[in-house]
């Protein structure tokens, strides 16, 4: 098997760290070899963060260089924009259709772009959804994630089942049920 290249990106807070190892799990128990990597920006004050998993028969190194990401998860729309160069020509955006300003735009430094999952609609796959009101809808907006997680997994080749052991291992065990409910529902999207 080929190895493949997955990329999340964030800001910080939005449980990026969480995806990883939730993908991470994924892979490693699926006997395949991982490596995980994480890029922090000013996570803490809302700043871009970045993580790499790549996982295949040997991994040489967690890096996704740009143009190689199979599939890039975004959990807001400015770092989808941000990021979208890592993917590859028929490789997978999934976006969640949350704006977060960024310092710059809060004190007017930079204007917040418009239209931006339509202009990458035109070179890129785009799945866009606004995993916060499904989440929402679930009765915990931290749950978001997952969804996009549930969303990602289609577009993976592992069991559902499988998907829903290692995030039972993964999540906090007062939450599991609430991020396997929050999976299902990125899953049917």
């Amino acid at each position: 098997m080929e190895t493949k290249s997955i990329m999340i990106v964030g800001v910080g807070g939005q449980g990026t760290l969480l995806t990883s190892r939730i993908l991470g799990g994924i892979t490693t128990h699926a006997g395949y070899d991982v490596k995980l990597s994480e890029v922090h920006g000013m996570a803490q004050r809302g700043g871009s963060v970045v993580t790499f998993v790549r996982y295949g028969e040997k991994v040489n190194e967690p890096i996704v260089e740009e143009g190689c990401a199979d599939v890039l998860i975004a959990f807001e729309r400015l770092e989808a924009l941000r990021y979208a160069h890592f993917l590859k020509p028929d490789g997978v955006l999934i976006v969640n259709d949350q704006r977060i300003d960024p310092m710059t735009v809060v004190t007017g430094a930079a204007e917040y772009p418009e239209g931006i999952i339509e202009k990458l609609s035109e070179k890129y796959k785009v799945i866009s959804l606004n995993a916060m009101e499904e989440a929402k809808k679930l009765g915990n907006p931290r749950v978001f994630n997952t969804i996009i997680v549930g969303v990602a997994a289609k577009h993976m080749d592992f069991a559902k089942e499988d998907w829903l052991e290692v995030i039972e291992k993964t999540v906090p065990p007062k939450t599991v049920e609430i991020n396997k409910k929050a999976f299902e529902a990125g899953f049917v999207f």
